[in-house]
């Protein structure tokens, strides 16, 4: 037997029938004699084997020194996940570590049987495993006695405060005993993690593997560059490509996950569904159905991308781009697990190139940039499976070598052959044509492909510049009509006062200067030159100063200046102020020598004529009086009074 240094007698043998021979370096980190009875924050990446960790590290409180538990009464630990399918996942963990100490676990799940669970919990248990929400309602309801306990664990904290359950979290923590070892794992830690460490943990000791600084060694990072409307056929490709045990596709909405679900089961694929829709007992069956290898394909939302452990998960497909680096890691990390090798592809549109570029770059994570595999590709994969098959090379029984005689006399070899491969490729869908997406690796063979087309580039002058407020984003495509060229055949763009010199690559010049004709004009009134050799530039950029703004007596630029921050600062000036300097230099006499017209002039005088419209222009109308005014307007508090209408005599 194994021996397994500061693990339990029972558990190391558990840990033995389920064939560990070595613990991973977050199992053995945990069992460090300081943290006997200490409280932790472990962080470690996603398949590191913390469930085994907290299981192991649980054991000397729960335990007490003792080989088996005593008959259970209320619950001695607490473990809080965030989802029902990783709660399930880690009660499975703990019951086979656990089967030889006696000990009786149960669990609190939305979704499931209150009822059920709540009998569960009157019979007695020593570990209790449930979602926050679910917890909650049992101690708020008296059916969990939380009065007894020794541990609570938070499996991936993070994740629950990020789904919202801080608030569920601090009650179930506030009602727990003050005295108990509070033990919180996480894949990362974020300031809220911290904060939530600060606040309910006592001297908190913070354990990091060596891991956590190499993300998923294990896992080969394929970034695929495909067309936007090639998207499924892609995934399509890869599916059959790899042709994996089990392969997980990771979508962003439900309704994706729906479509994709029923597009993959018409091509052949045994495919289940996986998303917050689904009720718990249709999401453990889909699990289930990966388990057993009923089902190869499982697309997803991401209420899957956290704990949930399926052995022989081989290939994880994203179909949509994570939009940040802890949901790219999660994702990943359902493959490469536990020493496996795994393969995570992320699914590119051209337009989110330069998105994926910087996730990757912000995850430390490094990804092959190829396009994905195309259908002459597959079908070499499988010319080569085929050949390969270990049945084809397994030696025959007696039995077997009867039969095999017999169809040798009845069909030819070549029959034999054809008909066990059809039979071979019988269940496999048939590969897509997917468009072409031009090189995989655009910083390299894009601008080396650039830099060789402008090599010989010819120049040609404008007779446009900055007087005319000429900028590239409107030359740019104006050059493309009058040329019939794309924008990679065109280069440099430089801008002076008058004038414009653009440089075309060696093999559109003279296309360009034919589509031009002999009048060399672009939009009637753009004439075009070409340039021998290099156009004489202004070093200075030939602009001039527009408008009559103050210029005053600056002092001349110093970058040294500049440089330690003793340069005079420029002074902004607005529209408002422009007018002012502009009216400083104005010709015309001051406001003062001009005749002004009195302030208090209007259009009418309601003390003249009434209606009578002043001289000038006005965009005043002259109303007409009411019916019982007089022409001058309202009446006034010395005209007759209004009639009153009299009151109504009421019938006693």
């Amino acid at each position: 037997m194994t021996e397994f240094d500061g693990v339990a007698m029972a558990l190391g043998q558990a840990l033995t029938k389920r064939g560990y021979t070595v613990l991973t370096p977050v199992q053995t980190a945990i069992l460090a004699p300081e943290l006997r009875d200490a409280d932790v924050l472990v962080s470690a990446q996603t398949g590191s084997g913390k469930t085994v960790a907290f299981g192991l590290a649980l054991a000397p409180t729960l335990l007490a020194g003792a080989e088996r538990f005593e008959r259970a009464r209320e619950p001695l630990a607490l473990v809080v996940a965030p989802t029902r399918e990783l709660a399930l996942q880690v009660k499975r963990e703990l019951d086979w570590l656990y089967e030889m100490t006696g000990a009786v676990s149960a669990s609190c799940i939305g979704g499931m049987d209150m009822g059920g669970e709540r009998r569960a919990l009157n019979k007695g248990a020593h570990i209790v495993v449930g979602t926050p929400g679910r917890l909650r309602d049992h101690i708020e309801r008296g059916s969990l006695n939380v009065s007894s306990l020794r541990a609570v664990v938070l499996d991936e904290a993070d994740e629950m405060l990020d789904l919202g359950f801080r608030e569920d979290l601090e009650f179930i923590l506030d009602s727990a005993p003050a005295d108990r070892r509070t033990l919180m794992f996480s894949a990362t830690v974020p300031r809220s993690i911290a904060t939530l460490a600060k606040r309910y943990q006592r001297n908190a000791v913070r354990v990091a593997t060596t891991e956590e600084q190499k993300q998923h060694l294990d896992i080969e990072y394929r970034a695929l560059a495909v067309a936007p409307n090639d998207r499924e056929n892609a995934i399509i490709n890869l599916l059959r490509y790899y042709d994996a045990k089990s392969a997980l596709v990771f979508c962003a909405t439900r309704a994706t996950v729906n479509h994709m679900t029923s597009r993959f089961a018409n091509r052949g694929f045994a495919v289940v569904a996986l998303s917050g829709e689904l009720s718990q007992n249709e999401r453990t069956h889909a699990l289930q159905a990966m388990r057993d290898g009923r089902a190869k394909v499982c697309i997803a939302t991401d209420v899957a991308a956290r704990g949930i452990d399926l052995p022989d998960l081989e290939l994880v497909i994203h179909a949509d781009i994570p939009k940040t680096r802890e949901t790219l890691l999660h994702r990943s990390g359902r493959t490469g697990r536990a020493g496996r090798k795994g393969v995570c592809a992320l699914i590119v549109p051209h337009n989110l190139r330069y998105r994926t570029e910087r996730l990757l770059d912000s995850a430390n994570v490094e990804a092959t940039w190829a396009k994905a595999p195309s259908a002459d590709e597959i079908l070499a994969r499988d010319r080569e499976r085929i050949l390969t098959d270990p049945v084809l090379s397994e030696p025959l029984n007696d039995e077997e070598q009867a039969f095999a005689a017999e169809l040798l006399g009845r069909y030819s070899p070549e029959q034999i052959a054809g008909a066990f491969l059809r039979q071979q490729m019988a269940g496999m869908s048939a590969p897509e044509e997917l468009l072409d997406t031009g090189p995989s690796d655009r910083s390299a063979e894009r601008k080396e492909s650039r830099r060789d087309a402008f090599k010989g580039g010819v120049w040609f002058s404008l007779s446009v510049g900055h007087k005319q407020n000429a900028e590239p984003r409107w030359l740019l495509p104006m050059l493309c009509r009058a040329g019939h060229m794309t924008k990679r055949e065109i280069g440099a763009i430089r801008i002076f006062n008058t004038e414009t010199f653009v440089e075309l690559s060696a093999d559109s010049a003279d296309r360009f200067v034919e589509e031009l004709g002999s009048d060399m004009t672009m939009e009637k009134t753009i004439r075009v030159a070409r340039v021998d050799g290099l156009p004489d530039m202004p070093a200075d950029g030939g602009r001039e100063q527009r408008g009559k703004t103050y210029q005053g007596d600056r002092p001349a630029w110093n970058p040294q200046a500049a440089a330690r921050g003793d340069a005079p600062k420029k002074k902004k000036f607005s529209r408002r102020e422009d007018a002012r300097a502009d009216a400083m230099n104005d010709d015309r006499p001051p406001p003062a020598d001009r005749p002004q017209k009195p302030r208090g002039d209007k259009p009418w005088d309601g003390a003249g004529k009434a209606g009578k419209k002043a001289k000038g222009k006005t965009s005043y109308k002259v109303k007409k009086p009411h019916r019982g005014q007089a022409p001058g307007g309202p009446k006034s508090a010395g005209d007759a009074p209004l009639k009153r209408k009299k009151p109504k005599k009421h019938a006693d």
